[in-house]
């Protein structure tokens, strides 16, 4: 449903909405050592963050990653569609071309529901929601 690397965007920008801010930001080489996404990967994801304004990131000698109140207030689809586009979400679960509700391939009665739920949810849950849970142990982040 989601790829690899829209997983590892989530995971990064969850780790830094728990553990940076303006005043702490956290360098791709700590990000990476903390999420377990190898550095040049991560770097890239968290460029394509930055591009889209999803993230903040400052260069220099006292820069690095962090999330800026606007940045946790974005929902959980924004990560996803800034990583994978609108369209893999809602992709067929086996990748067939022509699979849809009136042409639908051997899973798609089964998973559509679940996908339309969690689609649902990702468009409804701010990452703060998630960051929250973080903080408070209700959930936890380890690679």
């Amino acid at each position: 449903m989601i790829s690899n690397s829209a997983k590892y965007a989530l995971i990064a920008v969850l780790f830094l909405g728990a553990n940076s801010s303006e005043e702490h930001k956290i360098l791709a080489k700590d990000l990476s050592d903390n999420t377990g996404v190898p550095k040049a990967y991560l770097s890239k994801l968290m460029q394509e963050l930055t591009k889209k304004n999803l993230i903040s990131s400052v260069r220099g000698p006292k820069g690095g990653f962090y999330l800026t109140d606007d940045e946790k207030n974005q929902f959980i689809i924004d990560i996803v569609t800034a990583i994978d586009g609108e369209q893999r979400i809602k992709k067929c679960i086996l990748t067939l071309h022509k699979c849809d509700a009136s042409h639908p391939c051997p899973l798609h009665n089964l998973v559509s529901d679940s996908k339309d739920d969690c689609l649902k949810k990702f468009e409804e849950t701010k990452i703060k929601d998630l960051i929250e849970d973080i903080i408070l142990g209700k959930s936890f982040l380890s690679v």
